[in-house]
Formats: C-alpha cells, structure tokens, sequence
C-alpha cells in the first residue's frame, strides 16, 4: 500500500546554457513519489526525463546549469543544500541506478570495493569484516550466486546483465529510502532487460521505498509502475494511476506513444509514426500547446493559448484541452474508405 510522500517537487525548472542564454530543459514540473510507490516517467529522448532525475540528485554541472524551483526531501529543500549536505543524503538516503553501468562503474576497482565504498561513507560503524559480509548478501540480493568470485572481479569481467546487477547493489547498499533508476535496462538484450526488470520488481516488494523510473519503454511501465508521468519537451502533459493511463490515454502525445507500440495480438495493423523529433532547446516554442507542431491536422483553435495541468478525472491530469479533438489521421482514412466501400 502506497503511504506519504517521500520526494515532492514543485515548480522544477533546470535550464542549461547555450552560447550565454538559458534554456529550461526541465519546465517547471511538479511531482510527487510516495513512499513503496514506482512512480514511472517517460517520454522521447530530448524530452528531459534524464535532466530531472540529475536535478534531484544534484549532479548538473552548475557552471553551465540553473536549477530552480523546491525538491522537498525529509522536510528540506535538495536545492538549498551545500555539497557536503547533499553528500550526506547521496548514495544513502537517495540511490541512483545509471543507465550505463560500463560507464557508471570504476574499472580500475573490484566489484567489492565499490559496492563497499557508499557504506564506509555512510555506515562508519561497519567494520571491514562486516561490509564485506553486506556486500555479499547485496549480491546474493540482486540475483548473483557465485558472489565471492564476482566480488573479487573487475567490471570488465562481468557481462552486461551482470554491471546492471552490480549497480543495482551498489544504490542499495545503504537501504535508500528513495531509489531512482535512469533507463535500467537500455544497454541490455531483451532477455536480460526481462531478467533486470523482475529483479527490481521483486526488490520492490521487498523495499519500504519510493522508486522513480525514467524509460521510454512503455512495456516496462505497464509491469513496473503504479503511476505514470508523462513527459514531453520539458513538461509533464499527462499523469495518472498507470491502469488508467493505459486503458484511457487522453493526452495526443500519450496516444501517440502507445500507438506506435507493435500490437502483441498479432494483427497487421499499421503502426502510427510520430511526425518530427522533439525540437533542440534553443528552438522550443515556450507558449501555446508544445506538441501542436507534431500534429499539425489539428486546428490552432484545439490548443489552448497557456496550456496547465488539469484534473479531467480523478487523479488524471492532463495538459492543454487538444485531447478533446485528436484523432489520428489513419483512423480518419479508415473512416473514409469504409464509407467508400
């Protein structure tokens, strides 16, 4: 049962320089993540899913990025804490799994000495003996069963599916109370992503935490998630419980993503392409409806002028009123020559 906030986030905005000028990458976002809650968000590459989670954990380059806005964690604003708090707080009350574990990890350090690293920083009280033995069972935990070998090996000597395990014990080690994870499973075949991703749901049935998800992978929200926050440009354009999300997408770019999902019945329907990319920073339009341009067989007079999250229906939100007129164009053509015929 999903209980009180864990992480609140009002008015997120993280802007990143560009040639002297500011660009908001992350748009003033509000979210919430709830104690033993996987709270998934996705969205297309570009769309700032990435420079979210960087901004909680605080690992933007701030020479070069502005974060502003309130990161409530345990009664305190992440934002407004120095290096040393927020050191404090990382790798022990928040974990993170990267994305990439051949960059995420030392290779020049065994396996033991990095999943011990975060405990002789935040659990002094262990000794030697005693990390090692944690570090063991955190092996044993994500699924590794010769753990003495693997803790003497180096990240080279490992498979892909095993890095990802590794990682995976190392944002553990100190029992985190929030655990995000950047696109766990990209650099994985399938059948490891399938491995990893009961891995972390097993984990969390076993957590008394909050996890954020970042993917792309719809399929993997379906399993994982409880709600969804979708992303597009910047903002959050539609979130709800993920059964409903699913079953009722009201936003055109959530229909857009779940319609450009192979169909797993068999039928030879034509997939749906999404017309154009998400646009580069420095040429994002800020006011109006930011997907309008993608679909542009809607009229301007669907979009509402300064597009904000409303509640449609309980506990789904949804940004600009556009979804009250979308359709997609192969429907309309289906329409056509029904008729026709």
């Amino acid at each position: 049962m999903m209980g009180r906030p864990v992480l609140t986030i009002q008015n997120l905005s993280t802007s990143f320089r560009i040639q002297g000028e500011y660009y908001a990458a992350v748009d003033d976002v509000h979210l919430e993540v709830r104690k033993n809650e996987v709270l998934a968000i996705v969205g297309e590459s570009g769309s700032g899913k990435s420079a979210l989670a960087l901004s909680i954990m605080g690992l933007h380059n701030m020479q070069q990025t502005k974060v502003e806005g309130h990161i409530d964690f345990q009664n305190q604003n992440l934002l407004d804490l120095s290096l040393k708090q927020l050191n404090q707080i990382r790798g022990k009350e928040i974990g993170m799994i990267f994305q990439d574990p051949m960059t995420a990890l030392n290779p020049l350090a065994t396996i033991g000495a990095q999943i011990e690293e975060p405990m002789k920083y935040h659990m002094k009280e262990l000794s030697k003996r005693d990390r090692k033995l944690h570090a063991l069972e955190l092996l044993r935990r994500v699924g590794i069963r010769n753990e003495e070998r693997v803790y003497n090996q180096y990240p080279h000597e490992l498979s892909g599916g095993m890095r990802q395990r590794v990682v995976i014990a190392i944002a553990l080690a100190c029992d985190p109370v929030l655990l995000i994870a950047d696109e766990p499973t990209t650099a994985l075949d399938v059948t490891i992503q399938a491995q990893i991703m009961d891995l972390m749901k097993a984990l969390q049935s076993e957590m008394d935490s909050g996890i954020i998800l970042i993917t792309h992978d719809l399929g993997v929200v379906a399993e994982m998630a409880d709600r969804v926050a979708v992303m597009y440009a910047g903002q959050i354009v539609e979130i709800a419980e993920v059964t409903k999300l699913i079953r009722n997408p009201l936003h055109p770019y959530t229909r857009s993503l779940l319609n450009s999902l192979p169909s797993h019945t068999g039928g030879k329907e034509r997939l749906h392409v999404i017309d154009g990319v998400v646009p580069a920073l420095q040429n994002l339009e800020r006011s109006g409806c930011r997907f309008a341009p993608r679909i542009a067989w809607i009229p301007e007079s669907a979009h509402h002028e300064n597009p904000t999250l409303e509640e449609v229906e309980p506990n789904h939100f949804v940004r600009c009123t556009c979804y009250q007129h979308f359709y997609f164009p192969e429907e309309k053509e289906g329409e056509m020559n029904d008729v026709t015929t």
